[in-house]
């Protein structure tokens, strides 16, 4: 094991104040040695304590850079294959009735629905939105349409999130508060908020 100079200095100090005493050195002189390296302990342990502080503080604010960083990657590559998921949810919305019974078709859902089990895998849920208060910041208004003051009356296109951080928005039509048709609605308001 190797010893400190701190240590070192207080062997050395213990070794003078034994030769002195027998050489007559005034204690006064091991006294104030002593209180020095005493001191120059203190500071070194000072020096060691901010040192480890300043590792756990890297390695916590690299720990988070990680994260950070592979969910920013994840967001990238699902919003890269949102529009495959849009697609196949539009081309199972307009098979025709008279075809909706072949094998082929069912395939095609079996797809889909392992697509939306590898997302939610992944951590990404839908947005809900319909029949939802209208909400800025999961979704975005294209329109207004029949229905409740500030209530989404239909999904245009889905929305996706991961945790709490919006992929993409859910792009949809807010009620206008008529039950037929959309003229209730202040005109000048710019804002679907209450």
């Amino acid at each position: 094991m190797t010893n400190s100079p701190a240590d070192e200095r207080a062997a050395e100090a213990r070794a003078d104040a034994a030769s002195a005493g027998a050489g007559g050195e005034s204690g006064e002189s091991i006294l104030d040695e002593l209180t020095a390296l005493r001191a120059e302990l203190e500071q070194a342990n000072a020096h060691y304590q901010r040192a480890v502080a300043d590792y756990q503080n890297l390695q916590r604010r690299s720990q988070q850079e990680r994260i950070e960083h592979t969910r920013s990657t994840l967001t990238s590559v699902v919003r890269g294959f949102l529009p495959i998921a849009d697609d196949l949810g539009r081309a199972l919305d307009s098979v025709p009735p008279e075809l909706a019974r072949h094998q082929w078709l069912e395939g095609v859902r079996l797809v889909r629905q392992k697509f939306q089990s590898v997302l939610e895998a992944a951590g990404v849920s839908e947005i809900a939105a319909l029949g939802e208060r209208f909400d800025p910041q999961i979704h975005e208004a294209v329109g207004y349409g029949p229905g409740d003051d500030g209530k989404v009356v239909q999904l245009v296109q889905a929305g996706y999130a991961i945790g709490d951080r919006v992929i993409r928005p859910a792009m949809v039509l807010v009620g206008s508060g008529a039950s037929d048709g959309i003229p209730p609605r202040d005109a000048g308001a710019d804002s679907f908020q209450d």
